[in-house]
């Protein structure tokens, strides 16, 4: 399944999320662009966030991020 414009909006968004503490989350308000709510209010949604507007990750939420964060890696490495 390729990317669609809703998925690279959460991804770029849970990368956004702190690798090296679960004690910082992130607020999106409502004058955020209306692609970074839609994404914050989706990612609550699917259970990766533990408020609409952002909050912290969940443990599933941790998961996304960390294999977000492994992909960008892979694909940013220089061969």
């Amino acid at each position: 399944m390729p990317y669609n414009d809703d998925i690279q909006n959460e991804i770029n968004l849970l990368v956004r999320f702190s690798q090296s503490s679960d004690h910082q989350g992130i607020k999106v308000h409502q004058d955020a662009s209306p692609d970074m709510v839609t994404a914050v209010q989706s990612l609550f949604n699917k259970g990766l966030t533990t408020q609409m507007d952002g909050g912290y990750l969940t443990p599933l939420g941790h998961e996304a991020a960390d294999q977000a964060h492994a992909l960008l890696n892979i694909l940013s490495a220089k061969s």
